[in-house]
Order: C-alpha cells, then structure tokens, then sequence
C-alpha cells in the first residue's frame, strides 16, 4: 500500500526519481508520498463512513508525533483530517497546518499548565485526561479563566499490546491512562465541577498491534465503562479508540485490514450511539515515506563479515536502535549478482548504530544509493543532530513534483542556535 516503485530499473516516488532528488538534495533524506497520504486516509475514511450508523461521524485525528512534518499535516488537512497532539507544540503546528482547533485532540500524560491553558484558549475538541491530578489541574486553569472545557478520560483497561515492550501502552504497569477503577469516580468528579465538560472516554494500548483481539477486548471495555457511567446519570457522548493498527514491515499480508478493523470497532460500538475518533499515526504515514542514504564503503573482514556502511545513522533513523524495529533495505537501482549477507550499520559512534545483521542483497559498492522503505512514521520526528550531524531533510513527492519540505541545516544554523556565554565570546 504504497507509491514506491521501479521505473527503468531505479526507485521513484511516485513519478519522481529518488537518484533526481538525492542528486539534488543530497544523503541521507527524507522522501515523502503523498499519494500513499491521501489512500490510506482515503481508505480508512471510507470504512468509517460505511459504519456510520455505529461509529456516528467518526473524526480521523492523525498522531502528529508519528509525522509532524508541516507539508504532511497539511496534505492530511487538505482531506479533512484532525489531529491527535500531545505536546502545545504539536497543537501549534496542527493549527499551522491547517487544521482546525475543533478537529484537534489534547492527549498526553504530561501536560504542563501552561499547555492546559493553551489548549483551552486555542479551543481545541477535547483534552484527554490521564489522571486524577491532571483533573484537578485542569479544574484550577479552567476556573481562572472561566471557561469550560470538554474533556475525556482515558482509560487504562490493563490491556497492554503492540510490536515491542517499549510501545505499549495500555498495561498496568504503563504510565498512560486512569484504571478502570479510578475512572469512573473522576468521570463523576469531572461531571460534578462548573469547569469541565465531560463528553466520553478514551483508550490507546499500543501500536503496531498485528491482531484485532486486543484492541477488541480494550474496546469492549471501554463501552463497559460508558454504559455504567450512563446508568449513573452521566452523558457519555464520544469515544476515542486511539490508533494502534500495524502496518507491514515485513511484507506481511495477514494483518488485519482497514476495513476489518472498523467493522470491528462498529460491531462492539453498536447500539450505543456515540461518536468514534481514530488517532492513527503509522498508519497513515509509515508505507508514505523511505529514508534515502548512500553508501560510504564496504568493509570486508577476514571472517567473511561485510559491513555496509551508510551515511544514514541512528540519529537519523532512530527505531531499529530505540525497538529493535525492522525496515526493509533496498538498492535505488540494484546491481545485478548473487545476494550476500550485509550488516547494516552507519558512521555514528555508538555499538547501536546497526539497523541490521545478515540482511541479504545485490553486490554493493560505495556510492550506492539506498532506501530504507516503511520509514514514513517515528523517523525524522526522532532525529537529532548526535555526533554534530545536521538534521536529515525531507522532501515531499506530490506525481512528478518535488519539493524540500524541511531543508538540512548547515552547519553555521547549528552553531547559531547556541550563542556563547557572555565571558566567552572573545577568543583567548
């Protein structure tokens, strides 16, 4: 599900040559498209409008930390997409993007008051409260400014699932969320003050979840926890279902599909007459973009080993060294040969600098240009310049056009972000 594909031999994005943008750009970079953007949206928006009568006029908040990217979220907004924030940051660059506040989710287990108070004063959907102490928080905000915002409580169901340990989130040991327990008292407590307005419950457990059963079971809870709040007397309006679905890496082909997932969201939603929101992240941007990267040499060891050394490092990529994530690697244009085992490294100095042992290709060479696919999602959100490296680049593909969508800093921009200290600025 994707628009990356060999024309004559060499990768394109779409219709746009990725040896053309990196000749131009230069290595590593981010190539993004937004064909592969618009179908996922496209196809997830579909389902939910077929499941209408469940899911009401579910909302799509995509997970502006999966990509937060200003020409992605904007392509997104340009649909009719919200987005899920959890930063005042991220809210601030949906806003910039073109989403509207309405359209706008405020999640997150940290929220300073500060961030509280922006996220009411910019008038965004909901605000997802994580905790008993965030309530009070919140209350205190709300009051100083006399206003009322809409709230929802997530739920913690103690249903932990995703592609590792490290993105987990719905056990009891995770942090996020309020247990089943304590959910339905602070739902009343919210109910119960002037400056809060309860509309429903949310719930995330994880990403990169490859079954339907675990999300099923959190979602059957979820509505557990609605309908005994409903027989207390409280208005349960909405649902948040978080994200989660996982996408293939692997070249999988039996993951659970888009439509399957929705119709199991409708099927346990049914009859109770709520309005769904979708926070996919991954989703929606994984299979969207490849990270591009050359190769600076290859070194052969007595043993037999082989390193291919990349430009790309895990400052740039940072998920295989973060979860042991997988991403597939393949030549722009392939050399023709018999495969051979290849560890795949970068220049960083780090022993975790290795995206992967033994992975088998095409005889390489240095100066062969590279893809690593499926890199749309949690890869230039987590880079950093480690190592003094400047940031990657990225580059949005819309059919044969192109364009640099976050260019790579130099090296003077990276000095000028940090002035020296008053005592220091004279050389000795």
């Amino acid at each position: 599900m994707h628009h990356f594909s060999r024309i004559d031999g060499a990768l394109h994005a779409e219709a746009a040559p990725l040896e053309a943008v990196a000749d131009a750009v230069g290595t590593p970079a981010y190539v993004y498209s937004s064909a592969t953007l618009k179908r996922h949206y496209g196809l997830l928006r579909e389902a939910l409008d077929d499941h209408k009568a469940a899911l009401g006029d579910a909302l799509i908040a995509f997970a502006v930390k999966a990509n937060s990217n200003l020409s992605v979220l904007a392509t997104l907004a340009r649909l009719g997409c919200g987005a899920d924030t959890v930063s005042e940051g991220e809210i601030r660059r949906a806003l910039a993007a073109g989403i509207p506040a309405d359209r706008i989710i405020f999640s997150g287990v940290g929220k300073t008051d500060a961030e509280l108070a922006f996220a009411i004063d910019a008038g965004v959907r909901q605000i997802n409260i994580e905790s008993g102490a965030e309530l009070d928080r919140l209350i205190a905000v709300a009051a100083s400014k006399g206003a009322a915002p809409a709230i929802a409580i997530r739920v913690n169901p103690n249903i932990g699932a995703g592609g590792h340990a490290k993105i987990t989130t719905g056990g009891a040991t995770d942090k996020f969320g309020v247990p089943i327990e304590e959910a339905i008292p602070l739902y009343a407590r919210a109910s119960a003050s002037p400056h809060l307005t309860p509309v429903g419950l949310a719930c995330h457990i994880g990403s990169q979840i490859t079954t339907l059963a675990p999300m099923e079971a959190a979602f059957h809870t979820l509505r557990g926890v609605a309908e005994t709040l409903r027989a207390q007397g409280h208005s349960v309006a909405r649902l948040d279902l978080g994200g989660g679905l996982g996408v293939p890496y692997h070249g999988q082909t039996d993951l659970p599909s888009i439509a399957d997932y929705v119709a199991m969201c409708a099927r346990v939603l049914d009859g109770l007459e709520v309005e769904a929101a979708f926070e996919p992240g991954r989703l929606l941007a994984a299979n969207a973009g490849v990270l591009i990267s050359r190769v600076i040499q290859v070194n052969q060891r007595a043993d037999g080993r082989r390193f291919l050394v990349l430009d790309a490092g895990m400052n740039d990529l940072m998920r295989p060294a973060l979860y042991d994530a997988f991403h597939d690697l393949v030549p722009v244009r392939p050399r023709e040969g018999e495969l051979q085992a290849y560890d795949l490294v970068g220049p960083i100095c780090e022993s975790t600098d290795i995206f992967a042992r033994d992975r088998m290709l095409p005889p390489m060479q240095a100066g062969d240009l590279v893809a690593f696919m499926s890199a749309g999602a949690y890869g230039a959100v987590l880079s950093s310049e480690y190592n003094s490296r400047p940031l990657v680049p990225e580059v949005l593909v819309d059919g044969d056009r192109w364009a640099v969508v976050r260019p790579r800093p130099t090296y003077e921009d990276m000095w000028a972000r940090e002035p020296k200290a008053h005592w220091l600025q004279t050389l000795p």
